[in-house]
């Protein structure tokens, strides 16, 4: 790690770095690393050393193939990073600071990637320990940590996503099961899980039922030619007479409150996970402008530019520095959803903003997926509408300002 300097100028420049010895780290302008526990800093190297080592070497390749790299979820698994929050069941036990480092490191190498674990450790994992039975936990949990099972998640659907209250799927009791009909749609996961964890309407209220690959009538397409989230598998749900037994039910929870608990567990990872994109789109920047020649000197010697880059590390610093306080106010029990919207909010908009620009100021090179920044936008201008719009968060925030709501 590079240390901060402390410095008594209102302006210091590259003598006054010469002279102590030290800079700051263009990444992390206000030293978060020394925020950070022990173990949190363990787990950030060590998922940084995965992402370097397995996740960059193949990522392009992945991304221009469409093509999700199935490969590495048995050493994601053996990271201890699927559920890594949860409690007991072969999972790590994790603090969301750690988890949070996880989502960060990991969407560095790419946002697909990411996604998998957001879906598997938030999203499936974390309503069967909050909301299933014993059984069902000790059914799924171990094996989901292990990485022997793939989980997905189906709320939302094609007619209205920002809208989860509209849902048409619905479940019938017939006898001592229920029968779940409708469709679900893009959906992370949703081909290669073995088990989708589905709301659907019922006579009692929104119910959640854990959908099993091979039940008859289940079918889960995947969806092709996406621009975005390439390396990553997107399906669509079908269900259609679907038998689904007592025991597949959710028992803890009955309402929307259920698939929106997993959506801000979901949204917390999300507000750390763009940082390792905008990251990623400036350390390849600030190289390309250092070797690239205009006019006579290297571009990042230009004001121009200069204004540019230091706008990108404002708008990141201030991404990690609402990031970490949000971990902390998790850690403690003081999270609010309305906290996590903004955080969602503001954190994917800089990532995609500074993806944008990246590529801009790479020239032709930026549309390249030699470079890095091209397959980062993509891939956020699908994060930035996942788990709930720009718009829908704007909104939540403005409704916490004002006591009305304007949906």
């Amino acid at each position: 790690m590079v240390e901060s300097v402390s410095q008594p100028d209102a302006v210091a420049g590259p003598s006054s770095q010469a002279k102590s010895g030290r800079a700051l780290d263009p990444l992390d302008l206000f030293d978060i690393r020394s925020e950070l526990t022990e173990d949190e800093l363990l787990v950030q190297d060590t998922v940084a050393r995965f992402v370097d080592d397995q996740v960059l070497p193949i990522i392009r390749e992945c991304f221009e193939q469409h093509r999700f790299p199935q490969e590495l979820v048995k050493e994601i698994a053996a990271l201890g990073l699927l559920g890594s929050s949860i409690e007991g069941y072969d999972c790590a036990g994790l603090n969301s600071v750690a988890y949070g480092l996880i989502c960060q490191e990991l969407e560095r190498g790419d946002s697909g990637l990411r996604s998998f674990v957001s879906v598997q450790s938030s999203l499936v994992m974390y309503p069967i320990h909050s909301f299933g039975s014993e059984a069902q936990k000790q059914r799924w949990l171990p094996a989901m940590a292990r990485g022997e099972a793939i989980g997905c998640f189906g709320l939302t659907e094609a007619h209205g996503g920002s809208d989860p209250a509209s849902m048409k799927t619905h479940a019938k009791r017939q006898g001592g099961d229920w029968v779940l009909n409708g469709s679900k749609m893009w959906i992370t996961n949703g081909t290669i899980a073995d088990v989708a964890v589905v709301w659907a309407n019922t006579d009692e209220g929104i119910r959640g039922f854990l959908v099993e690959r091979g039940m008859a009538g289940f079918a889960a397409p995947e969806i092709e030619n996406k621009m975005s989230l390439r390396a990553s598998v997107t399906a669509a749900l079908f269900f259609d007479n679907v038998r689904i037994p007592e025991a597949n039910v959710l028992p803890g929870v009955t309402g929307l409150r259920g698939p929106l608990s997993c959506l801000t567990q979901a949204r917390y990872g999300i507000s750390w996970g763009p940082i390792g994109s905008a990251q990623a789109c400036l350390k390849e920047l600030l190289a390309y402008t250092e070797s690239r020649r205009l006019f006579g000197s290297p571009l990042s010697h230009k004001q121009l530019i200069q204004v540019r880059l230091a706008d990108m590390a404002r708008r990141i610093t201030t991404a990690q520095l609402l990031a970490l306080r949000l971990g902390r106010l998790k850690d403690s029990g003081r999270l609010h959803p309305t906290q996590v919207s903004l955080a969602k909010w503001n954190n994917v908009r800089m990532a995609l903003d500074i993806a944008r620009d990246c590529r801009d100021m790479l020239g032709g090179g930026g549309i390249s997926a030699e470079y890095v920044p091209v397959r980062h936008m993509l891939n956020l201008e699908s994060v930035i509408t996942y788990e709930g719009t720009e718009s829908v968060h704007q909104l939540v925030v403005g409704k916490e300002l004002t006591g009305a709501s304007a949906f």
